[in-house]
């Protein structure tokens, strides 16, 4: 009887999916001192959507909805639905931030091939058109970075159900809700290239760092910047970094598209709960 009594007192095990999403949110963490590369970007992305999945998974459990959904614990089911939708308009925001680059990109490519890499009057326009959708959409990357900020704000514990699984439940999804800031935020800051540096750095000190870092540490290339950098020189036309760029675009809008359907679901779930 008294082994039967002690068997009691040990922890329930967590349930599979829980024991995921703590591994994915592992391996998301660790990837946040890696490079910042094109590439690196697309490791995250797909882990985070990986992530995503398995959190609407977790929250389509019984047991986990009924924890949610209690009177007590609705203060930080809405602060969870609130954190989702402010994540899904800053995934929005950098899926229209690359499909904007990409049509400008066209553009460019399309004028560079009929003026065979020449100067006239329409490529400069046409690179002049890129550079200021650039620096709108770089004005619209810093707001959503700023609004990412204010989601990390969060009330204490102290009103929520003492179960400890409703409690775990919270910090995990939470804890989700951190790490999903910080890839966009990689995501983001990868888009709109690196700081400007101080108006003495010369542009052409610019394209210099740029092959620089291409050269002795390929994977810190940023296309996005590397671009940027070049066509703002006048010297020649990137047709080579354009491809390049055309090409990290195309794989990041899926990846983007990818994650802004799973966090819909995400939404939708939280919403349910909510509404039960």
């Amino acid at each position: 009887m008294a082994f039967h009594t002690r068997s009691n007192s040990f922890p329930s095990r967590p349930h599979p999916i829980a024991q995921q999403v703590g591994e994915l949110l592992c391996r998301l963490r660790s990837s946040e001192a890696t490079s910042t590369s094109s590439s690196s970007i697309s490791h995250k992305l797909n882990g985070l959507q990986d992530l995503q999945d398995c959190v609407d998974r977790l929250l389509q459990l019984p047991l986990n909805q009924q924890a949610l959904a209690q009177e007590q614990n609705e203060k930080y089911t809405n602060e969870l639905l609130d954190g989702s939708i402010r994540l899904l308009d800053v995934c929005a925001i950098a899926k229209d931030a690359v499909l904007q680059t990409k049509e400008c990109i066209l553009d460019l490519q399309s004028i560079i091939r009929r003026t065979r890499g020449g100067e006239s009057g329409t490529l400069t326009s046409e690179v002049n058109k890129y550079l200021s959708s650039r620096k709108i959409l770089n004005r619209a990357i810093q707001k959503a970075l700023k609004n990412l900020k204010g989601i990390k704000n969060r009330s204490t514990l102290s009103s929520l159900n003492k179960d400890q699984e409703t409690i775990d439940i919270v910090i995990k999804l939470r804890d989700v809700e951190t790490v999903t800031i910080m890839v966009l935020e990689s995501v983001l800051s990868f888009i709109s290239g690196p700081k400007s540096k101080p108006s003495s750095w010369s542009l052409v000190s610019k394209m210099m760092h740029l092959k620089k870092v291409a050269c002795n540490e390929e994977t810190e290339v940023n296309e996005f910047a590397e671009v940027d950098a070049t066509l703002k020189t006048s010297k020649f036309h990137p047709q080579n970094q354009l491809q390049n760029l055309e090409s990290c675009i195309q794989d990041h809008e899926e990846r983007l598209e990818g994650l802004f359907r799973q966090l819909i679901k995400t939404r939708v779930s939280f919403l349910n709960i909510l509404n039960h």
